[in-house]
């Protein structure tokens, strides 16, 4: 089992507005291909203007599978445009945790 962590910090009171915007172009096309997040949450310490996701894949082979379907899929394509076009993502930290 791997977890693949995301980390996104937005822009000074832009949080609320890229997660409604997620919610409504992105989360479906999301969880159509990666299943139901282990963790999606935002910070309530440190960076108040972040969230955390966290993806469960049985190996690197697994996650690689899952991500292109994503990445193909014209909805996320979608939802990853009108993402950029608002700007409120200012900067991403990602990483993989391996189970012990």
């Amino acid at each position: 089992m791997i977890y693949d962590v995301h980390q996104y910090s937005c822009r000074y009171g832009t949080l609320h507005q890229h997660l409604a915007l997620y919610k409504e172009l992105g989360r479906a096309a999301q969880e159509r291909h990666l299943g139901t997040p282990v963790v999606y949450g935002t910070g309530e310490t440190g960076d108040l203007e972040s969230y955390t996701h966290i993806w469960a894949y049985d190996d690197m082979a697994d996650r690689e599978r899952r991500r292109a379907a994503m990445l193909a899929d014209p909805d996320w394509q979608a939802f990853r445009k009108a993402s950029f076009k608002n700007g409120y993502v200012v900067s991403r930290r990602s990483y993989i945790l391996r189970a012990v």
